[in-house]
């Protein structure tokens, strides 16, 4: 596997493929001069940039484009890029605040740990990554527990049980944590919603680990300290709700948040349901040190959604 190869690949294909996206509004793509100071400057947000949502669709921003917009808006990281752009953010004096596993041709999350027979393929894919994670200094890993079918590409396929999908998680994110432990390296198992259907990266009919509960039980029982959850709060908002309440439930093993407006996983305003500052507001009172990324699929000028969503977040 070439660790150089862009991480995002399989994310960008479906965007492209997906036909809402396709008839989205068109964007602006604001170059990065056209930001007027940073939105983050309270510092107690780390705010960063998910690469995927802006190299795709109206914005079409290269790496160094998102790294003058991260920089322009008070963001500190741009996340899920290849292992490539590694040198590139650096150089720009940002951090990519969590790393993507690469599982070319497919996307990073149709297969996970639930499934034997899809270990050695994830095993690989996840030592990969946080090898280069360590290397470069990138504080976490994202993984996923995968589908339920069997076959995730087959809809007959036979399906694993949830509590066998959670047994094999359990077994399998075992082969890999001890890894992550010497190394020093977090990973963040993601929930994903399976209630949306409409769109490929906005929901995941199918994905096994599809409540937050269900995440948390096979977190706590792989028993490590760089065992965490990736807390999207979109997705989280979608499948469960009571946002707060599960931050200060399950702080302690918090290890990312991601957010998006729900519906539509859109900019963070007046259009979508989820209040953005208490949240923010609490995970600073449970003491979180992690960072925010803004993963929202922009359907207007794709800056001034980032200075919105960050601003917005920036208690």
């Amino acid at each position: 596997m070439n660790a150089n190869r862009s991480s995002s690949v399989s994310r960008r294909q479906l965007l492209k493929s997906a036909a809402l996206v396709a008839a989205a509004a068109p964007l602006a793509g604001r170059p990065a001069t056209a930001a007027t100071g940073p939105a983050a400057t309270k510092g107690r947000i780390k705010h960063s940039i998910v690469k995927w949502c802006f190299e795709t669709a109206g914005s079409k921003w290269n790496i160094e484009q998102m790294c003058d917009v991260a920089k322009q808006l008070g963001c500190v990281s741009v996340e899920l890029t290849p292992v490539a752009d590694y040198a590139v953010l650096r150089r720009h004096g940002l951090t990519c605040a969590i790393a993507q596993i690469v599982m070319d041709p497919d996307p990073p999350f149709l297969y996970g740990f639930n499934n034997p027979a899809h270990w050695p393929r994830v095993i690989k894919a996840t030592t990969d990554a946080i090898d280069a994670a360590a290397a470069a200094g990138v504080p976490s890993v994202i993984c996923f527990t995968g589908y339920s079918a069997l076959n995730p590409k087959d809809p007959k396929s036979r399906h694993l049980s949830p509590e066998r999908g959670a047994r094999n998680c359990v077994e399998g994110l075992k082969k890999v944590i001890g890894h992550a432990e010497r190394q020093g390296v977090n990973l963040c198992l993601e929930m994903l919603n399976t209630r949306e259907n409409t769109h490929p990266m906005k929901g995941h009919p199918g994905y096994q680990g599809d409540h937050t509960d269900y995440c948390i039980d096979i977190i706590k029982r792989v028993g490590s300290p760089r065992m965490k959850l990736l807390f999207d709060i979109y997705h989280v908002q979608v499948q469960d709700g009571d946002v707060i309440r599960r931050i200060r439930q399950h702080h302690p093993y918090i290890g990312h948040v991601h957010t998006a407006g729900n519906p539509g996983r859109g900019e963070l305003d007046n259009r979508q349901e989820i209040n953005f500052p208490p949240i923010m507001e609490a995970l600073v009172e449970v003491g979180y040190q992690g960072y925010v990324g803004h993963e929202f699929i922009p359907t207007r000028d794709a800056f001034e959604g980032l200075r919105e969503a960050v601003t917005l977040c920036d208690v």
